[in-house]
């Protein structure tokens, strides 16, 4: 199983990325939660204890983490540390800004998929 712990639905992948994570088994979406820019490390530490013991409950064979970056690095701290896989997507961004002519600059990303790469080092 591998687990899909971000804000992009499986659903919504290119059919490379879908394919490249389906070659750890079934795609699970769990939504990552929304971060308070106030909490504090202890909260974050908390929240990302009880996030990583429900993933670690799920036994997935491979996890892809991204979000607020200090919670994903709690997480991620906790499930490489169990011995599960953590991914991060790796892809290409075409941007293209166009100014409008009131001054005002429009800016449109299209993100083109790559591949995965590990968190943490192989074993």
């Amino acid at each position: 199983m591998f687990i899909n712990f971000t804000n992009h639905p499986s659903a919504q992948w290119s059919a490379e990325q879908k394919a490249a994570a389906q070659a750890y088994g079934e795609v699970i979406d769990l939504a990552f939660p929304a971060i308070d820019p106030a909490a504090d490390e202890a909260a974050l530490d908390s929240l990302a204890s009880a996030y990583a013991a429900r993933i670690l409950h799920m036994k997935p064979d491979a996890v892809l983490c991204q979000g607020e970056f200090t919670f994903v690095y709690r997480v991620v701290l906790r499930l490489e540390g169990a011995g599960i896989p953590v991914f991060s997507a790796c892809s290409f961004r075409k941007s293209q800004e166009t100014i409008s002519p009131d001054g005002s600059t429009l800016k449109q990303s299209v993100f083109v998929f790559t591949r995965f790469r590990r968190y943490g080092s192989p074993s």
